[in-house]
């Protein structure tokens, strides 16, 4: 009996988990799970680890890290983050001081980038995830695959963000000539580092096949 196109693409559009498909998220082994005993726990026949259908309680730890990293993004940009001593004279700089130094200095292709990967990527990642997050809740079934890039997007750009951070560590080593000048890590850069590392984490957490699930 010949299939109908409709039947055809409805058909080939099915998701895996409702032919019952699950993806290892260890080595990527695709396991039937109705070849798998049913009182049996669900474990990758290749690699012994619990398979799930879906990452277990992805919603909820995504919404805790970037809760998290919104609440110290504040701290993170409003307290100075460097410190510098030059002859006795102690100096301390946020990261916005630092912006607007290079821009006064004309440097104003390193300010842009220090602009981009400190403030704006930080920023971005959150509000993209909170977005991704709020179409889930409310299935949202608009833009989906615009979200879908932009999930990616984030994913890529994450490690970026330590920008920052590794500019202090290399000043820190670098710039360290006893009582006559050294540039020491103030307090923002602990919470920049810890905003950085929750949004990360928030990415991999999360599980980009619920947007689809509505």
């Amino acid at each position: 009996m010949e299939r109908s196109p409709m039947a055809e693409k409805q058909r080939s559009a099915q998701s895996a988990m409702a032919a019952g498909i699950i993806s290892c998220h260890d080595c990527g082994k695709l396991v039937d799970a109705r070849d798998l005993p049913q009182d049996a726990t669900l474990a990758c026949p290749r690699c012994n680890a619990d398979i799930h259908f879906r990452k277990v309680h992805s919603i909820s730890r995504t919404w805790a890290l970037l809760i998290t990293s919104a609440i110290l993004f504040i701290p993170a940009n409003l307290l100075p983050i460097m410190r510098v001593d030059f002859l006795g004279s102690v100096d301390y700089s946020t990261i916005m001081d630092g912006i607007i130094y290079f821009f006064h200095e004309k440097e104003y292709g390193i300010g842009l980038i220090i602009f981009i990967a400190s403030v704006l990527v930080p920023l971005f990642k959150i509000i993209g995830m909170v977005i991704i997050l709020l179409s889930i809740h409310f299935k949202w079934k608009s833009w989906l695959r615009h979200k879908a890039a932009m999930f990616r997007f984030i994913e890529f750009i994450g490690r970026w963000s330590m920008l920052d951070i590794f500019v202090i560590a290399l000043m820190s080593t670098l710039v360290n000539f006893a009582t006559f000048t050294s540039t020491q890590a103030a307090p923002a850069a602990t919470f920049f580092t810890i905003v950085v590392l929750c949004t990360m984490f928030a990415a991999l957490t999360f599980d980009p096949r619920l947007l689809w699930d509505a």
